[in-house]
């Protein structure tokens, strides 16, 4: 392939494919490109629009009603088809449960490199892509730089914020004629699980707890206080995954969910890396733990030691006051 020419954004999600525009607006002005996005199944045309209207100049729909059902090895033959048209330089992929199952796929059909999970992008000198992302379970930031073209890159959801949509942009749309080879598996039938009826990535206020409770009916506490300020409750890993008090919808952390509402309050949380990954671009945070020394406190703008079950109650009644 040569060496390509601007920035290619995909994700299944359209939210998450806004916010990949923002930055890969900034990346195809840096590299002198066009700004392109892909867009697959039956609703491909009436996305493209969606997509121009957030930055896109030019967006690949591939219409084939095999990409309606997300099937990777179905998927990886239309984005192949896709860059093979467009030939951009960098691709940027949504770090979805899809999207993270995707990108290495395609990058080792296209013999190149891929970085996943990334948070940070930058152009070298010699305007090749400079990555930063978390490593080690959390514990460290890998900065990696490709060498090769393109440049396939998966970015966690929230990293970026969306610009505001123009109506009246349009760019321009073409059709690919993607060979979508027959695979030996088919989705059968579809459900949707029992959830919270939370989605924290859209929360303005996120009141999370952690090992600090003592007990699953503690977390009463928490539903009171997001109660009070019209937000919604969180955990750390332990809550979710291992003791199971609240379903893995809460989960806030770099294997939960990735958030950044403008107040998150972390109850008895002790602030381990993993956790911290998930909510440190959130606006404000606030603290409140018995521990002085714990980790959290590094990472707060406000820090409340003391006792939660003594705190959270007197919290809540003055916020109803008020």
């Amino acid at each position: 392939m040569a060496d390509g020419e601007g920035v290619l954004v995909f994700s299944e999600s359209n939210e998450i494919a806004f916010e990949l525009l923002a930055k890969g607006r900034e990346l195809a002005d840096a590299v002198n490109g066009p700004l392109m996005a892909a867009s697959f199944g039956a609703a491909s045309a009436e996305n493209a629009a969606k997509l121009s209207h957030y930055g896109a100049d030019k967006i690949f729909t591939v219409a084939d009603s095999k990409l309606d059902t997300f099937i990777v090895e179905n998927y990886t033959d239309a984005l192949e088809a896709v860059i093979s048209t467009a030939n951009p330089k960098i691709v940027m992929i949504g770090q979805t449960k899809q999207g993270g199952e995707l990108a290495p796929r395609l990058a080792a059909r296209l013999k190149t490199g891929c970085a996943v999970g990334c948070t940070k992008f930058e152009l070298t000198g010699e305007g090749n892509l400079q990555i930063e992302r978390i490593v080690m379970g959390g514990n460290a930031t890998a900065v990696e730089v490709f060498n090769t073209v393109p440049q396939v890159a998966t970015v966690l959801p929230k990293t970026f914020e969306p610009m505001q949509p123009d109506e009246s942009r349009t760019g321009e749309s073409v059709a690919v004629d993607a060979d979508i080879k027959d695979v030996a598996k088919a989705v059968l039938k579809s459900e949707t699980g029992e959830c919270a009826n939370v989605r924290l990535e859209d929360a303005a206020v996120i009141i999370s707890g952690g090992r600090g409770f003592k007990k699953k009916e503690d977390f009463e506490l928490i539903k009171g206080l997001a109660s009070a300020l019209n937000g919604e409750m969180g955990c750390s890993r332990p809550i979710a995954a291992d003791l199971k008090w609240l379903s893995e919808d809460h989960w806030v952390g770099l294997s939960g969910h990735k958030v950044k509402p403008k107040l998150y309050i972390a109850c008895g949380i002790s602030g381990q890396i993993q956790h911290l990954a998930g909510m440190r671009d959130s606006n404000i945070i606030i603290a409140i733990n018995k521990d002085p020394d714990a980790p959290i406190f590094n990472a707060v703008d406000y820090g409340l030691v003391g006792d939660i079950y003594q705190i959270i109650p007197k919290l809540t009644e003055e916020l109803k006051k008020g």
